[in-house]
């Protein structure tokens, strides 16, 4: 058997195929980023999932690509916590681009992008994973992201910026204190997590003019941070992969217009189109 797993920040994504690979099961874990979670979680997590313990030791190959994994250490950190479990499994582990790469993968070059709790970009020809700019993460990047929409949002309501009436439904919804919102950012695991999470509250309110104008804002600064720098953007095909770009497809297609980029199609959930290229390409 084999394991095909979609890590975020958030949820992690497993698909089981059997030996005729054909899908067996599927289900989800938390995501595990190993920028943000504590790296001892990662085991009980897997195993407190009753359907990946009643395969574990059937399964020969683990392919993880996760957020967090574009630098060496992170990922020998995950292939160590996973071969913990998986027992009889070779795993391989790369970054959350690469199965974005091959999630969006329609034959033709197109510059990749993921906004989803985080954000990042690559061009992908086909063969070749290119990466001009580095993953900044939350605090210093992450434009266009869950946890960027949701870091101005509250932001703007500590600091009264919103307008009276979201101010209002905020307060309602939440009853967010200051000191619940700083424990929550600065020492929980997984704060970027916590900040998407209010992604809910704009979603269901995406067509205010206020909350649109904010979504747009961090549209534009994704393309003009994570897209512009690449000379392909001109001409290329601009897809995505994400739940964030899937909610505010609208507004992040109103911010490449303005650009004259073309975005291409958009995927809010990459592991159907991962397994199908693994089976396609990979297996």
């Amino acid at each position: 058997m084999v394991a095909i797993v979609d890590s975020g920040s958030t949820k992690s994504d497993w698909v089981i195929l059997d030996d005729f690979k054909k899908v067996f099961l599927k289900t989800e874990t938390i995501g595990f980023n190993p920028n943000f979670i504590n790296i001892e979680l990662i085991v009980p997590e897997i195993e407190k999932n009753n359907n990946l313990t009643s395969v574990k030791n059937s399964i020969t190959k683990v392919f993880f690509y996760g957020s967090g994994c574009g630098v060496e250490k992170n990922r020998q950190t995950i292939k160590e916590e996973i071969s913990k479990v998986f027992i009889n499994a070779t795993v391989i582990v790369k970054e959350d681009l690469m199965a974005a790469a091959y999630a969006a993968y329609s034959g033709k070059p197109a510059i990749v992008c993921i906004m989803g709790t985080g954000s990042n970009s690559c061009y992908f020809d086909g063969e070749n994973l290119t990466i001009k700019l580095p993953s900044l993460g939350f605090l210093m990047g992450d434009e266009g992201s869950g946890s960027a929409i949701g870091k101005q949002l509250v932001r703007r309501f500590f600091m009264q910026k919103l307008p009276q009436d979201l101010h209002d439904e905020f307060n309602e919804v939440y009853n967010l204190t200051i000191d619940d919102a700083l424990k929550n950012m600065y020492h929980i695991t997984r704060p970027n997590a916590y900040l998407a999470a209010f992604n809910k509250f704009v979603i269901e309110r995406k067509e205010h003019p206020y909350l649109r104008e904010m979504v747009l804002e961090e549209m534009r600064s994704f393309f003009d941070y994570q897209v512009l720098p690449y000379e392909e953007s001109k001409h290329a095909e601009i897809n995505f992969i994400g739940s964030i770009a899937y909610y505010y497809e609208n507004i992040l297609r109103s911010a490449a217009a303005e650009l004259n980029l073309n975005v291409g199609h958009i995927v809010q959930k990459p592991i159907e189109s991962l397994v199908a290229y693994h089976i396609k390409y990979i297996l």
